[in-house]
């Protein structure tokens, strides 16, 4: 083995110290991981020099005589592995399709593995810069005048369910005729009748729980798998009647409640309309001081009032099970001043309550009936939307619930 010189052993050593592992150093350097190591060896011997690599025990063997007395033992070391807290997170988990990891005995990561579709990277980054253009473009909303009375101790919270406008709904075939003006019409009654019925509660929360879009394209099919659906109406009119229809929601709760907060969480229906409705929204409503839009890009948002933490997500990425140790991680802080840890989410488009130790998780109603495939699948779920009141130290208070029908009975 030829030697290298102290300067490029120390190098050699640096990289191994910095990275952990004698794999990740060969890469570095482009050569072999058993080239690496033996250079190293010569380096020791040579100059009294090695890496700094921490080692993790890995088993242990041990050689008794016949009446189990200790003759000899083996500890067995290997590289230590990473801390958990020291892998790489990717920031945006919709184009990642699978992520692997290796752990030692000890629980430590040895390994990551993180496949990602370029491809769906660079539409999602070219979605968000078509999505800043064209906020930039549109007409700013007045400011509507401050409601005169409202107790500060309690908040209003208006969780919309999976709300497919632009799905097309045949009564003779599914029991009720659903399309773009009656989507439009049903959450704006709701919301009215909803808004009329709470106090007068200084703070509101507007959470549009993913799938409010039917499909995300021109193209009525599902992103993902591209399953065809039936669809009313072209994709721009879909559009329109999304943006009146959120306008409509927002205004409702601003006309009574002083300070209002709006969530739009993405689903497996619409990911990348929902992003751009949600800088739509923050634009147009720029000059209204009252309103906050949550611009956050990941899959799960939080809001904190009293001693109540919500934690919105539209239920197709984790089970609700798993939602409680999610809060807990990303909300570490905020989950030990509260008290009161509630989940809203949506998906599988009826009323699921779960109580879990310390944190419920409740998936929502829908207001629009079932489609078709829904139909002859047996799918029989009620319908209906909910304003959930909170107490800023007792949690929540009250429910006010809007049923459909006594809408379409009118009509």
């Amino acid at each position: 083995m030829t030697k290298i010189s102290r300067e490029e052993a120390e190098k050699r050593c640096e990289a191994v110290s910095r990275l952990g592992t004698y794999r990740a150093a060969a890469r570095e350097f482009d050569m072999n991981e058993t080239a690496l190591r033996r250079s190293l060896a010569t380096a020791e011997k040579h100059y009294g020099i090695k890496p700094d690599v921490k080692l993790a025990l890995k088993g242990t063997s041990i050689l008794t005589d016949a009446s189990g007395a200790l003759i000899q033992r083996w500890d067995k070391t290997r590289t230590a592995g990473m801390d958990p807290d020291d892998r790489v997170h990717m920031p945006d988990p919709k184009t990642i399709t699978k992520i692997s990891t290796l752990y030692d005995q000890q629980g430590n990561v040895t390994q990551q593995w993180v496949a990602e579709k370029p491809q769906d990277a660079a539409r999602e980054k070219l979605w968000r810069e078509f999505a800043a253009a064209l906020a930039a473009d549109l007409p700013r909303a007045e400011p509507i005048p401050v409601p005169s009375y409202s107790s500060t101790d309690l908040c209003a919270v208006y969780p919309v369910g999976d709300h497919h406008l632009g799905m097309y709904s045949w009564a003779a075939e599914t029991g009720a005729d659903y399309d773009l003006d009656i989507g439009e019409k049903l959450l704006t009654d709701s919301m009215g009748h909803l808004v009329a019925s709470v106090p007068q509660c200084e703070t509101a929360l507007l959470v549009v729980i993913g799938d409010f879009l039917h499909y995300d394209s021109t193209r009525a099919e599902t992103p993902l798998h591209r399953n065809l659906l039936d669809a009313d109406g072209r994709a721009q009119k879909m559009v329109q009647v999304a943006v009146h229809a959120l306008r409509k929601y927002i205004n409702a709760a601003l006309q009574r409640h002083p300070t209002v907060r709006l969530i739009l969480e993405p689903g497996n229906h619409d990911p990348h309309s929902m992003t751009i409705l949600s800088v739509c929204m923050a634009a147009i409503y720029e000059n209204e001081p009252r309103l906050t839009v949550d611009l956050s890009p990941s899959h799960f948002h939080y809001f904190e009032f009293g001693q109540n933490l919500i934690g919105t997500h539209h239920g197709h990425g984790v089970k609700m099970d798993k939602l409680p140790g999610v809060m807990a991680a990303d909300q570490r802080e905020a989950w030990g001043r509260t008290k009161y840890h509630h989940w809203l989410t949506g998906h599988i488009h009826h009323k699921q309550f779960h109580d879990f130790p310390g944190c419920s998780v409740e998936s929502l109603r829908i207001l629009p009936p079932i489609d078709a495939y829904a139909a002859q699948k047996g799918y029989r779920s009620a319908r209906g939307m909910s304003a959930i009141v909170l107490h800023r130290e007792h949690g929540e208070v009250a429910r006010h619930t809007v049923n459909p029908n006594m809408f379409e009975r009118a009509a």
